[in-house]
């Protein structure tokens, strides 16, 4: 039993972090020229994750430094767009996360192009909406990149009527290396406890970014990058990005 403190969680987070790093460069590095291609052809990055997986899609879009066409998707978009009703939306026995069939009708809400693609993240990879979504976006001939917990999803039984899991839709898939049921540390009871996926999600996100705009740099593309507005001529240059991207991120 590992004693419980804050230099516990960072010892087993830095573990973590480097099995991450060496493990899933070349899938990172993969994806990236996905999102460069994606780019460098005027398209958009949809970001979907349903729960707490949506802090990926917050850590990559509307932010200094991040690409300008990351385009976050919620689950929450079909309340605020009037698809369904909040009551319906917070269910807690029909959980809306879980439902199948729904996410093509999530899909349709927005502006999706051929030269898109999409970055779909689930701890398990189990459950109907991001399932679905992958299946809507391979359908239409978007790529599709995978953020899952390898350990997780491969414990778990689908629970998708395809029977299938979210890795299985991926032209490539990221382990983002954490336990099964997110949690690290050993408390010497039945619970876990430090939660990492989010930690794991959002160095994936970044890196992605990185490697993204060295991609571009290096076929000599600018990147479309949101400036500091406290720079001379930032905030012009922000609103021109927002501006060719309106309506669709």
């Amino acid at each position: 039993m590992s004693t419980i403190t804050m230099d516990v969680f960072y010892d087993n987070l830095m573990n973590l972090l480097t099995v991450l790093e060496e493990k899933e460069t070349p899938k990172i590095k993969e994806a990236a020229k996905i999102l460069a291609d994606t780019t460098k052809n005027n398209g958009v990055i949809h970001v979907f994750g349903s729960g707490h997986s949506v802090g990926f899609s917050l850590e990559m879009q509307n932010r200094v430094g991040s690409l300008a066409n990351v385009h976050k998707i919620e689950t929450s978009d079909f309340v605020l767009k009037g698809k369904v009703t909040l009551e319906d939306f917070k269910d807690p026995v029909n959980i809306f996360e879980r439902r199948p069939g729904m996410a093509e009708k999530l899909f349709d809400l927005y502006s999706v192009k051929n030269e898109d693609c999409f970055i779909i993240i689930s701890n398990s990879g189990i459950n109907g909406v991001v399932i679905d979504m992958a299946i809507c976006a391979k359908e239409r001939g978007n790529k599709v990149i995978v953020v899952t917990s390898w350990q997780h999803t491969s414990a778990e039984d689908s629970r998708h009527p395809s029977g299938k899991k979210l890795y299985e839709l991926g032209d490539v898939v990221i382990d983002n290396c954490g336990p099964r049921g997110d949690a690290l540390i050993e408390t010497g009871k039945l619970e876990k406890i430090c939660s990492v996926s989010s930690i794991t999600g959002a160095f994936i996100a970044q890196t992605l970014e990185c490697e993204t705009v060295k991609l571009l740099q290096e076929e000599n593309i600018e990147a479309p990058i949101f400036y500091d507005e406290s720079l001379e001529g930032a905030k012009q240059h922000n609103e021109m990005l927002r501006a060719k991207y309106h309506g669709r991120v």
